[in-house]
């Protein structure tokens, strides 16, 4: 759900910097790649050592390429299978980095093992997420579900409560728990997410098979 009215409004809002890049001769692949590895960094240089506010500033300086390349592609007329294919590629190195540095933290100074798992199972649910719709419309198979947390619910949930988390390094008081409640609500909707989409996908299968078999039938009585 935030995916589809936050992605409409930051597109008019990046719409005059990707024109801007595109005069300056910038590709959207270069944007793409730039901005990955801007989270990457941001997310493993300062999540393990528990900088969540500075590390959650750094990453959301970069994320917001995850639109600008988008753009740009558009406007040049250059939308294709490629960009897709390397935005959605590159979207998952990204969020490996910033649940992968967090689960770090926990395993080392954060010395909290329940929530690096929590962390881990919100990094491979997620990915579970966009697979499970990737390989349903692979198979010809619609999985129209948006489902509870989608990359947006995320992303966003969990970098606002990390920053917010991360204020603490500058002594505001009771605030680090934040992000593991952000965690547990990402775990829980992830998996309430893929679900859903699998039921869905077990229906449209269905569904495919008793047309296929009913014109399997038909061509048989015609014949």
């Amino acid at each position: 759900m935030l995916n589809k009215y936050a992605r409409a409004f930051f597109t008019r809002v990046f719409t005059p910097l990707a024109a801007f890049l595109l005069r300056k001769g910038v590709s959207p692949d270069a944007v793409t790649l730039v901005g990955t590895a801007g989270v990457v960094a941001g997310a493993l240089v300062f999540f393990p050592r528990g900088s969540f506010f500075w590390g959650t500033i750094v990453i959301t300086a970069f994320v917001f390429s995850d639109l600008v390349d988008g753009n740009m592609a558009r406007q040049a007329g250059r939308s294709g299978p490629w960009g897709a294919f390397l935005d959605s590629s590159l979207d998952r190195v990204a969020d490996s980095a910033i649940f992968g540095g967090i689960a770090m933290w926990y395993a080392g100074k954060g010395d909290n093992l329940l929530l690096c798992a929590v962390t881990v199972f919100c990094l491979a649910s997620g990915q579970v997420v966009s697979y499970t719709k990737a390989r349903a419309e692979s198979l010809g198979l619609k999985c129209d579900v948006n489902g509870v947390v989608e990359r947006a619910e995320r992303l966003v949930g969990t970098l606002v409560a990390a920053g917010l988390a991360g204020l603490h390094e500058f002594g505001v008081p009771g605030i680090q728990w934040l992000l593991p409640i952000a965690l547990w609500l990402v775990a829980v909707g992830s998996l309430i997410t893929v679900f859903q989409r699998v039921l869905t996908v077990r229906r449209e299968a269905a569904e495919l098979a008793e047309l296929t078999a009913a014109e399997s039938a038909a061509t048989g009585e015609a014949q």
